[in-house]
C-alpha cells in the first residue's frame, strides 16, 4: 500500500479524497472485488429510493459527518429545485423519499415540500433523518414530532450509545441530554410505540476506526438500556459502517488509523453485501439538483455515469436505469462484514 507522506497531504488540510482513497490500490481495489463476485459493472436493480439532500446546514457539527454539514454551511435546496423533485416523484411514482442534510428542517421550505409530496402520494414512505437535537434548537421546531406525525413520516435519527459520555465525544457537548428530551417528545406522540403506525428508528455509527457489532444484538441492547434507563421506546436500530470520507477520513488520516482502517473494510468484504447496495435502488440528489449513485458519492462529486442526465431537470428514468454505477475504495465501507446501507446491514 503506497504511504499517505507520498500523497503530500498535510493531515491538518486534506484537499483530495479521491487520492487518499487511491491510495489503496496497490492493494486490492473495490471493482476487482466486484468482478470476482460477478457484480461488475455494478448496476441499478430499481429506482425505487429518492434521496435528497436538503442541505448543508445543520445546529450539529459531528465529527463523523461525511457531508461536513453544520451552522456556518449556506447550501440549501431552493424551492425551484424542490419543484424539480416533486415533478420527479409525481412522473415516476417514487416508493421512498428519503430526506437529509445536514438538519432538512432547517431547510425554509422543508414543511411546504411535505406536504406538497402528500398531495402527490399518500402511500409513499417518506423518510427524515432527524438529528433529534433540532426539534430543541428554537422554539419553532418544538411542534415537529406533531408535524411529522400529521404526515405520517418515518422518523430516522442518530444515537451513537445510551449513555452521555460516547454519544457527546461524537456529536458534542450536552447532545445526548437533549436527544433524550427529543425522543420523550417523540414517543409522546406515539412514534415508537408499538401499535401506533409511527415508526422510531435509530442509527448507531462506530465512535472509531472499527466495524459496528451485530445490528440485532445492539438492538436488543439499545432498547433494554434505554427503556430501563429512561422509559423510551423505539422500532428499529441500524448499524451503518463509517465510510472514509469526509471528517471522519481527517480523522482516520490524523490518527494514524487510515490504512489500517481501509485493511479491515477490504478484508471484511461481503459479495452477499455487495448484491445488495443501497445504490442498487437509489438515486441521491443534492441540494444544488445533481444526481448521484448515493450519498456518499455526492460528496466526493461523483455524479452518475450518465453524461445526458446528471440533473433532476434532464431526469430519464431509463438512462438511469442503464447506467453502470460509479465505485472507488470507500465502497469496501458499505460491503463489509454484514454489509452497511441507510437502512442499516445488507446481509
Amino acid at each position: 500500500m503506497k504511504s499517505l507522506k507520498a500523497l503530500n497531504h498535510p493531515l491538518a488540510d486534506i484537499n483530495n479524497e479521491l487520492e487518499i482513497l487511491a491510495s489503496t490500490l496497490n492493494q486490492v481495489s473495490f471493482q476487482d472485488k466486484l468482478n470476482q463476485s460477478n457484480l461488475f459493472p455494478l448496476k441499478p436493480t430499481s429506482l425505487d429510493i429518492l434521496q435528497i439532500n436538503m442541505g448543508k446546514m445543520c445546529n450539529q457539527v459531528c465529527k463523523h459527518c461525511h457531508v461536513d454539514a453544520g451552522p456556518d454551511r449556506k447550501e440549501i435546496m431552493t424551492r425551484e429545485t424542490l419543484m424539480d423533485c416533486l415533478k420527479v416523484i409525481k412522473e415516476n411514482n417514487v416508493k421512498t423519499i428519503d430526506l437529509t442534510g445536514g438538519a432538512p428542517e432547517m431547510n425554509p421550505n422543508f414543511r411546504w415540500f411535505i406536504e406538497e409530496i402528500r398531495r402527490i402520494t399518500t402511500t409513499a414512505e417518506i423518510i427524515v433523518r432527524c438529528n433529534l437535537t433540532i426539534i430543541l434548537a428554537n422554539p419553532k421546531y418544538h411542534d415537529l414530532p406533531d408535524f411529522f406525525k400529521q404526515h405520517n413520516l418515518t422518523v430516522v435519527s442518530s444515537l451513537p450509545y445510551f449513555t452521555a459520555m460516547k454519544t457527546d465525544a461524537q456529536r458534542g457537548d450536552g447532545v445526548f441530554g437533549k436527544s433524550i428530551k427529543a425522543l420523550e417528545m417523540l414517543n409522546a406522540v406515539g412514534y415508537g410505540i408499538d401499535g401506533s403506525g409511527l415508526i422510531l428508528n435509530l442509527v448507531y455509527n462506530p465512535s472509531g476506526a472499527f466495524l459496528p457489532a451485530d445490528q440485532q444484538a445492539l438492538e436488543l441492547e439499545f432498547k433494554k438500556k434505554l427503556k430501563s434507563m429512561y422509559n423510551l421506546e423505539f422500532n428499529s436500530l441500524f448499524t451503518i459502517t463509517n465510510i472514509p470520507i469526509s471528517r471522519f477520513l481527517d480523522f482516520l488520516v490524523k490518527s494514524g488509523n487510515y490504512e489500517s482502517y481501509m485493511t479491515k473494510l477490504i478484508e471484511s468484504y461481503n459479495p452477499m453485501a455487495a448484491a445488495n447496495v443501497m445504490c442498487r435502488s437509489t438515486i441521491s440528489v443534492s441540494w444544488d439538483g445533481f444526481l448521484y449513485d448515493c450519498d456518499f458519492n455526492q460528496m466526493l462529486d461523483l455524479k452518475v455515469d450518465c453524461p445526458s442526465n446528471v440533473h433532476l431537470k434532464d431526469w430519464n428514468t431509463q438512462a438511469l436505469l442503464n447506467r453502470n454505477i460509479i465505485v472507488n475504495q470507500h465502497c469496501f465501507g458499505c460491503t463489509a462484514g454484514a454489509g452497511s446501507s441507510c437502512g442499516g446491514a445488507t446481509s
